[in-house]
């Protein structure tokens, strides 16, 4: 089976800023990860709602909505949404790749 890729388009002033912010992330989804293990859902919230504000402003619109679900399911303290989600933030990270979009 090939691995997925989706390609996310950046603007060229940002583009030096992309690695960190994705590197953020994948940080963002061990520690969301641990959370929802114990229990943390007041943290687990947080952390979505801030990753639901930075994603689009990156242009990853995705990494927002699931920043969204995450914050959601943090309030409602719903352990095996956020796990779930935490799965599929994990697979769209390793399958992202950037191209920095061409001025017209």
């Amino acid at each position: 089976m090939e691995k997925q890729t989706i390609v996310v388009y950046v603007d060229e002033e940002i583009a030096d800023l992309i690695p960190e912010f994705l590197e953020n992330r994948r940080r963002d989804v061990e520690q969301m990860k641990r959370l929802a293990q114990e229990g943390k859902y007041d943290e687990l919230a947080r952390l979505g709602h801030s990753m639901k504000g930075t994603g689009g402003g990156y242009g990853f619109m995705e990494i927002s909505d699931m920043g969204k679900a995450l914050e959601e399911a943090g309030t409602h303290g719903d352990r095996e949404a956020a796990m779930s989600l935490c799965e599929r933030l994990d697979t769209y990270l390793a399958a992202v790749t950037v191209q920095v979009r061409q001025p017209e």
